[in-house]
């Protein structure tokens, strides 16, 4: 018999070295080289499958299972497709069992769904569905930590749903590192994902993250998945959110917003409502701004605060928006809109814990630390966005007149737009004020 093959692994990035070095060639990290064996038997060629014409493929192409959560649904871009894999990864303790097995629950009877757990025993899962009050009896529920006996397990009941929780707990025969190394995550992963494709079964996998809040193991893990969703949550909050950053079937950057109760997770179907929770007007330093959220606008509060500096290096702090861009925006109010801040120290926050990405934020920031600095409210019922250019223009964003509606739901009567993003058409119920110079946005909003 053949002696296996002897390789080095580096832990960072799963790359492969014929031999030991205290630095891995690919990533240039050091001391994560860690020895494996290699099986030296060679793997018998498997008959492959015969191509399909396009037109011989099923009508129903586009079906999807609905999971019970609309908010969850809008995050998979519009439910769970068959044969697809999802990777949920998250803090330890923000609810990820919690919610796939309430999904588990509320997936159609048909299914016969399989929550497989490495973590946890059939005793712990049924307790917390008695506390959750979910009742699925067509609900499988199987503790192993052996992917070899899972996906088999789930093929003789004819499952169409697969939940594996936690894919670091899982380990096949066919490696012989320990569970949740990298050889092991790559290999159990690529079987799950075969095993899909080729039986059409839905699996959610549930992932740890490192101390980074990037998911552990190698990266690769993330690019054979249909679908990377992250958990995220407020530790002062009780509203959770699920992100995705990967979807091979909607939009990559799609929110949905659930709230932590006694029973479970319960989606939240008007997130404005929570983001911004005015009981008044704001007072100084307070504007609302519309963002875009995968596929919809969502309202949120920026609050600002402009205060005397406490030494002579002023403070650029901001949360939810870049820390970068604030700096950038004090530079251009103070050579556009005759403000100089360089003795005063500044802090922008998102309301909510919400964070913005896009750049349509620029003008309701600035008018936030306007607000604070002169100390003089906004006018009532005010919505703003917009890009801030260098030489002090306001240039439009993406989805204007949607973004302009959501407001007007919301009961705001003025909006303070672009003056590319003003719609053709007249919106009853409010009054939109496009600008295209930071003063004429200054001056409009200030009451």
């Amino acid at each position: 018999m053949a002696r296996p093959k002897t390789a080095y692994v580096c832990t960072d990035c799963g790359a492969h070295a014929v031999k030991w070095q205290g630095q891995c060639p690919d990533c240039g990290v050091w001391n994560t080289l860690t020895q494996t064996s290699v099986p030296s038997n060679t793997v018998e060629r498997q008959i492959g499958s015969a191509p399909s014409a396009l037109g011989s493929l099923k009508e129903d192409s586009g079906f999807r299972y609905p999971t019970g959560f609309e908010e969850f649904d809008r995050v998979l871009g519009g439910g769970v497709v068959p044969g697809s894999v999802v990777l949920l990864g998250g803090d330890p303790g923000v609810g990820k069992s919690t919610l796939l097995q309430q999904v588990a629950a509320k997936l159609p009877v048909d299914l016969r769904a399989c929550y497989a757990s490495g973590e946890e025993s059939l005793r712990q899962i049924a307790q917390r569905a008695d506390r959750l009050g979910l009742n699925n009896p067509s609900l499988n529920l199987l503790a192993d930590t052996s992917l070899d006996n899972i996906l088999e397990q789930a093929d003789a009941i004819q499952s169409r749903a697969l939940i594996i929780d936690s894919i670091q707990t899982m380990a096949t025969s066919e490696v012989s590192s320990a569970p949740g190394s990298i050889s092991q995550m790559r290999e159990c992963v690529s079987r799950i994902v075969n095993f899909a494709k080729q039986k059409e079964i839905a699996v959610f996998l549930i992932g740890h993250v490192t101390k980074e809040g990037a998911i552990a193991g190698p990266r690769v893990v993330e690019h054979m998945v249909d679908t990377v969703l992250y958990f995220e949550t407020d530790p002062g909050s009780r509203y959770s959110i699920v992100r995705a950053v990967k979807n091979r079937f909607g939009a990559s950057s799609e929110m949905g917003v659930f709230a932590m109760l006694e029973t479970g997770f319960k989606e939240v179907t008007n997130p404005s409502a929570i983001f911004l929770s005015r009981e008044d007007s704001g007072g100084p330093g307070s504007i609302v701004t519309t963002a875009w959220e995968g596929s919809r606008p969502l309202l949120v509060e920026i609050q600002a605060l402009v205060a005397d500096a406490s030494s002579n290096y002023p403070k650029r702090l901001a949360q939810g928006i870049d820390q970068n861009r604030l700096s950038l925006l004090v530079a251009v109010l103070q050579r556009h809109g005759g403000i100089a801040l360089s003795a005063e120290d500044v802090f922008v926050n998102v309301v909510g814990g919400l964070r913005i990405a896009e750049t349509s934020a620029d003008l309701p920031a600035i008018l936030a630390i306007v607000s604070s600095f002169r100390d003089r409210p906004c006018r009532e019922k005010l919505v703003s966005f917009g890009e801030l250019g260098l030489a002090g223009e306001v240039r439009p964003v993406r989805f204007g007149g949607e973004r302009i509606q959501e407001a007007r739901k919301q009961g705001f009567t003025t909006a303070i737009v672009p003056a590319a993003n003003v719609p053709r058409n007249r919106i009853d119920g409010i009054q939109i004020v496009g600008v295209r110079k930071l003063e004429d946005a200054l001056s409009a909003a200030l009451s």
